[in-house]
């Protein structure tokens, strides 16, 4: 069985500062950048990060994207890495990580994967960090747990999951999902969520505006700052996707990527009164 995404599973779960609030409570975040010419999708993922509500978000990136970062954001800081041990220790603080957005169809990549797999930070594996396990997914899935979010569209859920959508969407993510151990969000117009014990949730605000590239990294953003922010995987996946709907809904035509960060900020206003 499945129910309809909505507020009401997850408006009264949503992680609210109270007057004492500082920032590291608020949650940390780290999004890992691709090479110096790929940098794009992590700085997208980022900002939602922030704009969801997480205290801290850092930009962790090879070597010769650092400056190219730094460059072009403010409030999010920038940590270079050169091997996945020394992405390890940078993540270890850390609440949770998106990983995946323009990361590069690399070993390197995977290597950086396992490596996020062994601190204590819950992941959103997306984008390449899906695709590149083509044909040896238990390669991915010795990586993931429970407390981890994979947010493929229907293309990187078939190279991870070859043949289950034919059972249809519903059947295919449930699937997914408990044979992975972890959250799924395949997204669609009709995106799905489902969580290893069985949960499914149907999202239908859905927007045809999101049909640009960067939307699904602002979507990953989201859901990493809400679990940042220790809101549990289900709950974050349901309601990230419904806030990234309802932002595209609100601009409209001649939406990119870049216009739904600022928008998340609306949404929960909304949420909040």
């Amino acid at each position: 069985m499945s129910e309809t995404n909505d507020p009401v599973l997850w408006r009264d779960r949503l992680p609210w500062p109270d007057p004492d609030t500082h920032k590291h409570a608020r949650g940390r975040l780290g999004v890992v950048s691709g090479p110096m010419l790929h940098t794009g999708a992590a700085r997208l993922a980022a900002r939602a990060g922030l704009r969801a509500g997480a205290g801290l978000v850092r930009i962790l990136c090879p070597p010769d994207a650092g400056a190219v970062v730094a460059a072009s954001i403010e409030a999010i800081m920038v940590e270079a890495f050169s091997t996945p041990d020394e992405l390890a220790t940078l993540a270890e603080p850390l609440d949770c990580v998106v990983i995946g957005p323009a990361a590069g169809l690399t070993e390197a990549t995977a290597l950086n994967l396992a490596a996020l797999a062994r601190t204590d930070a819950a992941l959103v594996v997306d984008a390449d960090a899906l695709t590149l396990f083509r044909g040896r997914p238990e390669a991915l899935f010795v990586s993931l747990d429970r407390d981890d979010v994979l947010t493929p569209h229907e293309g990187e859920f078939e190279r991870v999951f070859p043949g289950l959508l034919d059972q249809g969407r519903e059947a295919a993510a449930r699937s997914a999902a408990e044979t992975c151990g972890a959250h799924v969000i395949l997204k669609g117009r009709e995106t799905v969520i489902a969580a290893p014990d069985g949960r499914v949730a149907i999202n239908r605000n859905g927007s045809p505006w999101l049909a640009t590239a960067g939307s699904g990294d602002v979507l990953a953003g989201i859901v990493g700052g809400l679990m940042a922010q220790r809101m549990d995987p289900f709950h974050a996946a349901c309601a990230a996707v419904w806030v990234h709907a309802d932002a595209a809904s609100r601009f409209g035509p001649g939406l990119t990527a870049e216009d739904l960060p600022g928008l998340i900020p609306v949404v929960l206003a909304e949420l909040a009164s």
